[in-house]
């Protein structure tokens, strides 16, 4: 069951930083976040 839970962690991964990289960076400013933290935000929207 590991795998299965591993490969759907980094499929929300892959999903949250490319739905922050479609984002302008005002919109992203809007929300605190800056361009190179994306991958940062999304390890923790995982819990990684």
């Amino acid at each position: 069951m590991n795998v299965a839970r591993s490969f759907n962690a980094w499929r929300k991964y892959r999903q949250t930083v490319l739905e922050l990289d479609r984002m302008s960076t005002r919109e992203l400013q809007d929300l605190g976040i800056n361009r190179a933290d994306i991958r940062s935000v999304a390890r923790q929207s995982v819990g990684r």
